[in-house]
Formats: C-alpha cells, structure tokens, sequence
C-alpha cells in the first residue's frame, strides 16, 4: 500500500533557546511526525544563502525530513524563544527567507500529487509567501485534506486571512487560547466550546475541527456528527515546544490512513505527550510510542 503524500507549507526557522538554537517551525513539526505516523511528509520553505541556512538545512535531513527548501537572498528564519515554566513565548523576526517562498512548477508539481497539506497563519503573514502558497492551496485535489492548524503568534495575523485560510481548510485546528480570540473575533456567542468548534464546522463547510487545551483535554468535532474528547496525560513535561504539531501530524497521518476518528484521536494524545517529555520537537522515536492514556486509566481504576 502506498503512502499517502503530505506537504506542509510554510515557516522552517531556528528555535533560539535559552541552552542553544533548535530547529522548527510549526509546518515541517507536522511533517516530522506525520512521517512517523505513516505518511510521505515533504517540507516546502526557504532559508537564506547563510551559515544559519546551512545548518538549518543539514538539521532537516539529519532528522530524516523530505524536503523542497529554497535558498534566497533573505536571512534565515529565527525566533528568540522564552521558557516560561516550560511554555513557550516566542518573539519572531520579521524579513526573513521564509517569507519569500517562490512560486515554480516543482512546488505546484508537489501540491498537485498531495493527499493532505498542512498550512498555519503565520506562514502567510507575508505578501510573497502568501501568494505562493495560496496558488498552491488551488492546486491541491479537492478530495485531498487541506490541514489549516492556525498557529497564531503576536499580530501575524488577521481576521481577513483566518478566513480567507479557513475557506481552503477541511480540518481546522486551534487551542483553547486561540478559541478565545476568535469567538470575540467572529462573534460566536455561544458559552460551550464545543458548539464554537460545531460553529466553524457548518459555517466553513469543514470535515473535522480540533481543539486541543494543554494539560487539560482535546475535543474533535467531525462532519458526520461524531465526536470524541480525551483528557490530556499528565506526564513529566521537558517542553511543550512541538506538542500541538505533534498532535496534528499524527491525526492527520492516522486518518489518512483510514483509522477511526477515535483512534486517531487517542494516537495523536499519547505522541503529544510523548514530545512534552522530550527536549524539542523532533524526538527520535522509540520503537512505539507509551500509551499514556491506557496508564492513566488504569491508575484510576486502581485508586477506585
């Protein structure tokens, strides 16, 4: 059985920590784990003719990460990363090769073949990019799935692209915080957020909507009225740098792959937990990923 092909479009940047740089970026994050979980994953951005883009580029394929990667006249991408209590808060540089991602017949070749391709917001906060990589979004076959994980940092976004992105999307995924903005952005009135996500789901015509909230729990939301809700393990936390990513690369790969919207849900739990208990977003992968949810429930049991 063949795999199925997945792109991501967007950002690849240096994470700059308090112990050293890291590499990232919310896209080829996705890609890292999708191609874990079972999928053809190739990485489509730009970083800058410069040390920082060498090693940047070395970093990618050491990590065993397909890639289209453009090399522009732009620095390399980096982000000033602050750990508060292990959260991350991110400060990023504007200008950079990301940002001018060019439109050529390889990337459209690239999108025209895809089974699933995932975009964030902050991958089109720029005019060149934008443009790129919304003519790739028209590309895409239609019955292929367009994974919008909205990703929102600082004022790198607007209303007008949420929905001009949302309009592409047949799976969108936000966290707890960024529901927050967007009801008052959207004037969902609603109290419960799973009637917000059911909202985004009729309003935008959308196959799945997911809501991921930290330590708590995530809820999905499908199409076909199915739903599932999973409590958040509670594991001992390095890092939560990647864990959303994670999620999303491991979902969209499992469905893909033609796993119940449970299954995958639960798969997608126990991955982000897993790079909540490891340094950076692209862990090696130990033979199978701990079921931490499996653990948790049999604790309980246990305690009763």
């Amino acid at each position: 059985m063949n795999k199925p092909m997945v792109l991501s479009l967007g950002e690849l940047l240096w994470d700059m920590l308090p112990g050293g740089k890291r590499a990232g970026g919310a896209p080829v994050n996705f890609i890292y784990h999708a191609t874990h979980n079972g999928a053809d994953g190739y990485a489509i951005s730009a970083v800058g003719e410069d040390e920082l883009g060498d090693e940047l580029l070395a970093a990618v394929k050491a990590a065993g990460i397909n890639s289209v990667i453009q090399r522009n006249a732009w620095p390399t991408g980096t982000v000033d990363v602050a750990l508060n209590n292990g959260i991350p808060e991110y400060t990023i540089v504007r200008g950079v090769a990301w940002d001018h991602i060019l439109l050529t017949r390889e990337l459209i070749s690239y999108a025209e073949k895809a089974d699933a391709v995932c975009y964030g917001s902050l991958g089109l906060r720029a005019p060149e990019s934008h443009d790129t990589i919304i003519e790739l979004l028209k590309h895409v076959r239609p019955d292929a799935m367009k994974f919008f994980d909205i990703n929102i940092r600082a004022d790198h976004y607007s209303k007008e692209l949420i929905e001009e992105l949302l309009g592409y999307a047949t799976v969108f995924k936000l966290n707890d915080a960024e529901l927050l903005l967007l009801r008052d952005m959207f004037g969902i009135r609603s109290t419960s957020d799973a009637d917000a996500c059911r909202w985004f789901l009729t309003t935008y015509g959308l196959d799945y909507v997911i809501l991921t909230a930290g330590s708590n729990f995530s809820t999905i939301v499908s199409k076909t009225g199915e739903s599932s809700t999973l409590p958040t393990p509670r594991v001992e936390v390095a890092d939560t740098v990647g864990a959303g990513d994670s999620f999303s690369g491991t979902f969209a790969a499992r469905i893909l792959a033609g796993a119940s919207l449970a299954d995958a849900h639960r798969a997608a739990v126990n991955t982000a937990a897993f790079v909540c208990t490891c340094d950076g977003a692209w862990p090696e992968y130990p033979e199978r990923i701990p079921d931490y949810l499996a653990q948790a429930e049999s604790n309980a049991q246990a305690a009763e």
